[in-house]
């Protein structure tokens, strides 16, 4: 019986082995059918799978704004900002709510505590912060958060015009940022914004983006802007971002977050966002710190754009540079030989893009600096050399905007009235009044029937001499539209014109 089980044991052991061994076999020559539970390709799992090759420009670059983020978020500062207003209570208001002395309250005003964030970027280990005029903009109290510490700050300049302001926390050994050059941006090159978009809870917000275009005047703000060379991004800015910081890829700050377009879309980002350019900022803020003010260079010239017709009529080979519509009597460019319909198109060896560009760049320099500039005469270019002067504050032209209520843009550009120009445009010198130098295509003045080289004699039926008039009287001006008493020069004759106004 022990042989018997001893023998079936061999057996079953025998046969087991051999199924074994011939399942390995089959399995090393692929002789057993995949079934339906078995379906999946073969594949080497977790540890086993071969690497994918290494990208090692994609990683890099990715390195790139991991290290400029590290280092330039220390640098960028939240900041807050207070001020009391007053608002007219509705009579409703009144009536519903009485005093504890059991009668109405008969005080028409309410005061609110208003808040205000925006950013801000440190620029000296001593505590200077740059930011936009519009952050700290009327503000009674501003306080500035950095590395969690609340610090009380204090107004050193600012600059409407540009958007630019100063401020300063008594502080030391400071985190600051490294100031690039605004002018070797290139459109298409990476920057980074770093801000502080809708809350305290979102501070040293970083995204990124792309220069989508230079030298941009879109027209924003209430109408005391009037240095507009905006650097574009479509890097994400959201409201908290203003007076924020926009670096390039060596971390280097390039440009001051400013302004957004928001396409009518809640007034978050779409994509298109502006910067003020290092360069004009850094110069209005060094004037701002030295001088406890702007100063700027003075020509002494009314231009204007020159579009492609101007560009056909004088000559040249595009439309670049700015026409010279008028010259202020004793000024540095009546001091140097030019003449009305001369076109600037270099200024110290630099093209002059257009009218703004060269508002701009002559306002960079300090009064008393000589520069070269190349003129378009006469179909040739000349050369001369200007001293130039400080320009004086009542000396800007008129551009009439959108304010903070959307009112529409009316699209004028004035003038004093002056010899060159009553000459340049074929009118009386006798005459007083403001000439229309430019005009925005399509805009309400236009479609209205006015043009360059009309004179304006009258706003609201007040007599309007000079520039300084026109500005106090626009100023002044109430109702819903604006009358303007126009000598048309085409025409040879008198014009009324309503130009609409939203309050």
């Amino acid at each position: 019986m022990q042989t018997m089980k001893r023998s079936w044991g061999i057996i079953v052991a025998t046969l087991l082995a051999g199924t074994i061994i011939g399942l390995i076999i089959a399995a090393n020559f692929d002789f057993t059918n995949i079934g339906f539970a078995d379906s999946r390709p073969k594949t080497a799992l977790g540890s086993n799978q071969a690497p994918v090759e290494d990208n090692f420009d994609a990683i890099n670059t990715g390195k790139a704004f991991v290290d400029v983020a590290k280092r330039v978020t220390p640098t960028v500062v939240s900041i807050t900002s207070a001020k009391v207003v007053k608002v007219r209570n509705n009579p409703l208001f009144d009536f519903f709510h009485d005093d504890s002395r059991g009668r109405n309250n008969r005080d028409n005003n309410r005061e609110f505590r208003q808040q205000g964030l925006g950013s801000g970027v440190i620029i000296s280990n001593d505590g200077y912060v740059l930011t936009n005029n519009h952050v700290v903009q009327g503000a009674e109290e501003i306080s500035i958060l950095i590395d969690n510490k609340e610090y009380a700050a204090k107004i050193i300049g600012t600059d409407p015009k540009t958007d630019v302001a100063v401020v300063k926390v008594d502080a030391k050994n400071l985190p600051m940022i490294a100031l690039g050059n605004s002018d070797n941006l290139e459109v298409g090159e990476w920057v980074i914004a770093v801000g502080n978009p809708f809350s305290l809870e979102l501070a040293h917000t970083v995204t990124a983006g792309i220069v989508s275009g230079k030298g941009r005047a879109p027209g924003i703000g209430d109408g005391t802007l009037q240095y507009e060379d905006f650097i574009q991004t479509d890097a994400a800015i959201n409201p908290g971002n203003s007076g924020g910081a926009l670096v390039n890829l060596s971390g280097e700050l390039v440009g001051i977050n400013t302004a957004i377009v928001t396409g009518g879309y809640g007034g978050g980002n779409v994509g298109v966002g502006f910067a003020i350019p290092i360069n004009l900022a850094r110069n209005v803020m060094q004037s701002l710190i030295e001088v406890g003010r702007v100063v700027r260079g003075y020509i002494g010239v009314d231009i204007q754009q020159v579009d492609n017709r101007l560009a056909k009529a004088y000559g040249l080979s595009e439309p670049y540079g700015a026409l010279v519509t008028g010259i202020r009597p004793n000024s540095p460019a009546q001091d140097a030989g030019l003449k009305v319909e001369d076109i600037v198109i270099e200024v110290d060896g630099k093209k002059i893009n257009n009218r703004n560009h060269l508002m701009n760049m002559v306002a960079s320099y300090k009064p008393g600096t000589r520069v070269p500039i190349t003129l378009w005469r006469n179909k040739k270019e000349m050369k001369v050399n200007l001293v130039l002067g400080e320009r004086p504050e009542d000396d800007q032209p008129v551009r009439l905007t959108n304010n903070e209520s959307n009112e529409a843009q009316l699209g004028l550009q004035v003038a004093t009235l002056t010899p060159a120009l009553a000459s340049r445009f074929d009118i009386d010198p006798d005459e007083e009044g403001v000439i229309v130098t430019d005009m925005e295509e399509g805009s309400q003045a236009a479609e209205e029937g006015i043009r360059v080289g009309d004179l304006i004699r009258e706003v609201n039926r007040q007599p309007v001499r000079n520039l300084a008039e026109f500005r106090r009287t626009i100023g002044a001006a109430t109702g819903d539209v604006v009358l303007l008493r126009v000598w048309s020069n085409a025409g040879k004759r008198n014009l009324f014109v309503a130009l609409r106004r939203e309050n």
